[in-house]
């Protein structure tokens, strides 16, 4: 039987949640200790603020579906048609979603799809303005995945319009043909038609966002904008999704927020800046200490910030990189106020070169035929990319939709900055359990956090790393808890009952 799902949240109450975090995003230490390099750093005293520190609510994370083909190394659009779930066997649907996608729960587990208009939902209609299916079913598909995982719904963005709008007649390069308002205002409206026909399909829209990365150009899916050139479209398209979509979060400008000139742009236009509800930043691969070291909300204009791309470049990824992936959600949403984090792809082909640093798994495409890569996934069948997904696995196991993030009294350094190797994070979950989280990112020496939970209550333990998932540890009670952890390692504690 299909759970009940709560109330979509609105962007107006994000809004006002973010409103809420801003006003005590600060790290109150307890005390200070004497200044150390962080891997000689062994203990630190915590206590969390359960009683009167409550922040941002957490909506819930976000990843990327790859519903059809790209080049490896994203070197180009391929005609074959493959991808996810279009590839998997029906058992192998099932797997997924209740594995990864709902990460073992039984009610739901990630909260939003990022969609590639334009790349990865590329078909066109007859007059090469209109984004439609490119295979039978595939809309039908991404529906039956929302439906079945409890997804809310996808964060539909352009890598390109339509290539009846480009300069180029193409997905690929280029910019608008036209920025004139009659051009524009057809471009909006044809963008709307864009939602509409996925909402028709039974795929609902959570997020929208004009561009990726506007000032790129691919070989694969993208259009340019210069920063007049972001503005002008904008103020055409985004009026029309929200008269159409009231409670679509509209987002800017899915690369540097609104620190680069085109967010400059529309932060120095006030009817541009109404229709934005976040800023989204790629802060791809980093280290988790940028988001300690980086003030990205103090020029916000009060509205969200958060990190809607994260991967690693370099084809590979890594047991370091594991503890570093968890401590960006963490950092993020600690220092940032972040209500959202979203890792690039659930799933990448086999056949793809930076399938190991874009992806929480794997899956063989009808054309992978050599075995001697991946073994152990047949045709049709997908596995885990261990060093990814345990570093993801645990928040969204653990961290229900619409948890609220609670503050942490921390030790610091003299000079007051905070353990970089060594985070915390609390919250409550929407039915009031008490939550914490813990890394050690040293790669060999064990950390002892004495944690005050503020209750007596017993929390049970769960441990995450490179190639661990989900290792039950012993039940300790409160409100003192001592707890070690081990060198590149991630552990949840979850009160009980």
């Amino acid at each position: 039987m299909h759970e009940p799902q709560p109330r979509r949240i609105s962007r107006r109450s994000v809004l006002r949640g973010a409103a809420v975090a801003g006003a005590g995003a600060a790290v109150s230490p307890l005390f200070s200790v004497t200044p150390a390099h962080a891997a000689e750093i062994t203990s630190g005293s915590y206590t969390i603020r359960y009683d009167n520190g409550a922040r941002q609510t957490i909506l819930g994370l976000g990843f990327e579906i790859q519903s059809d083909s790209i080049g490896s190394g994203n070197n180009g659009l391929p005609n074959t048609v493959s991808g996810v779930p279009y590839d998997l066997t029906d058992s192998e649907r099932t797997r997924f979603y209740q594995q990864m996608l709902k990460a073992g729960r039984t009610d739901r587990g990630f909260r939003y799809c990022r969609l590639a208009l334009g790349l990865y939902h590329r078909g066109l209609d007859a007059t090469n303005k209109h984004i439609v299916d490119r295979y039978p079913g595939q809309s039908a598909l991404l529906a039956g995945m929302i439906q079945q995982a409890g997804i809310e719904g996808v964060a539909a963005e352009y890598w390109s319009p339509a290539p009846g709008w480009k300069s180029t007649n193409s997905y690929i390069k280029g910019t608008l043909a036209s920025f004139a308002p009659a051009d524009l205002d057809a471009l909006g409206d044809a963008m709307v038609g864009d939602l509409d026909y996925l909402v028709a399909a039974g795929v609902p829209i959570s997020m929208w966002g004009l561009q990726n990365e506007p000032k790129f150009s691919p070989d694969y899916s993208g259009c340019t904008y210069d920063a007049t050139q972001y503005l002008t479209a904008f103020k055409a398209v985004a009026p029309k999704i929200r008269a159409k979509y009231p409670n679509v979060m509209i987002h800017a400008n899915s690369l540097d927020g609104w620190s680069g000139d085109r967010g400059q742009a529309i932060k120095a236009d006030p009817q541009a800046l109404s229709y934005v509800d976040a800023w989204t930043y790629h802060r791809i691969g980093t280290d988790s200490n940028e988001q300690i070291t980086t003030d990205y909300t103090s020029g916000a204009a009060g509205k969200p910030v958060f990190n809607n791309e994260f991967e690693y470049l370099d084809n590979k990824t890594s047991d370091v990189r594991t503890l570093n992936t968890a401590q960006s959600i963490m950092n993020w949403m600690t220092f940032q106020n972040s209500p959202t984090w979203f890792w690039l792809h659930a799933l990448k082909p086999t056949t793809n070169a930076e399938s190991p640093g874009y992806s929480l798994g794997f899956w063989r495409p009808p054309s992978d035929t050599d075995f001697s890569h991946f073994p152990n996934i047949p045709v049709g069948h997908w596995d885990f990319n261990p060093q990814n997904w345990n570093a993801v696995a645990g928040f969204v196991k653990y961290m229900p939709w619409d948890s609220v993030r609670h503050h942490v009294e921390e030790p610091v350094h003299t000079d007051g900055s905070p353990y970089t190797e060594h985070r915390i994070m609390a919250w409550k979950t929407p039915s009031g359990k008490q939550v914490f989280a813990l890394t050690n990112r040293s790669t060999t020496t064990a950390f002892t956090y004495t944690v005050d939970t503020q209750t007596a209550a017993p929390f049970q333990g769960h441990r995450y790393g490179p190639a661990t998932n989900n290792l039950t540890l012993p039940t300790k009670s409160g409100p003192t808890l001592t707890l070690t952890v081990p060198p590149l390692s991630i552990e949840f504690w979850v009160r009980t009952p």
